[in-house]
């Protein structure tokens, strides 16, 4: 009964349904979406190999940057902003983030910072591309003419942040990842080379 509303629920967080957990600011300023996860019965080289396998498979919209030890992740991140007109959605632009993870014993934390947004215009061919190279952090005020479109970029990023948070934590409680083993071949001292 309990995975059934594990799943109900990590679905239902999925689609949108669910309370969205808004991002706060850290002491920089940045918007920041942390937290800390307890794992039960998880060794730190079994939580490692979940990261790392994580990061592999989200290899299109998520690049290692660093990894300063087994337990320390460092990668950046890009997701696509949609806007929609009634049933058309086009995209709007990007937001560039950086993803941190560092593992413990039966524990780990991660966390989503550094918010940048990248507009898109139409080039010649009618395709969506980046308008500039330069993003403009989240955090900062809007004018009062973009203030409700800012706000959608606010939102739309948040929502995407939490389904990117439900789906890294559904990955590393999957037990099913497994260290490397490594077979010795056994050895026959009759055969010779």
């Amino acid at each position: 009964m309990k995975t059934l509303t594990l799943a109900i629920l990590l679905f239902f967080s999925a689609v949108g349904f669910a309370q969205d957990k808004p991002l706060s600011n850290d002491d920089r300023g940045k918007l920041i979406y942390y937290e800390v996860v307890t794992v039960k019965d998880a060794h730190k080289d079994s939580l490692s190999a979940r990261a790392a396998t994580f990061l592999k498979k989200s290899s299109k919209s998520l690049k290692l940057k660093s990894r300063e030890s087994d337990s320390v992740f460092q990668a950046e991140g890009k997701l696509i902003v949609n806007k929609t007109a009634m049933v058309l959605s086009r995209p709007s632009g990007e937001v560039l983030y950086n993803f941190y993870v560092e593992i413990r014993d039966g524990k780990y934390r991660f966390w989503l910072t550094d918010f940048n947004f990248i507009p898109y215009q139409r080039d010649r061919y009618g395709n969506f591309v980046p308008s500039t190279t330069v993003g403009v952090p989240l955090e900062t005020k809007p004018g009062k003419l973009n203030a409700a479109e800012w706000a959608g970029y606010l939102k739309a990023t948040t929502s995407a942040v939490n389904v990117f948070a439900g789906r890294f934590k559904a990955a590393m409680m999957n037990k099913a990842v497994a260290l490397p083993v490594i077979k010795a071949e056994p050895v026959n001292p009759a055969k010779k080379w």
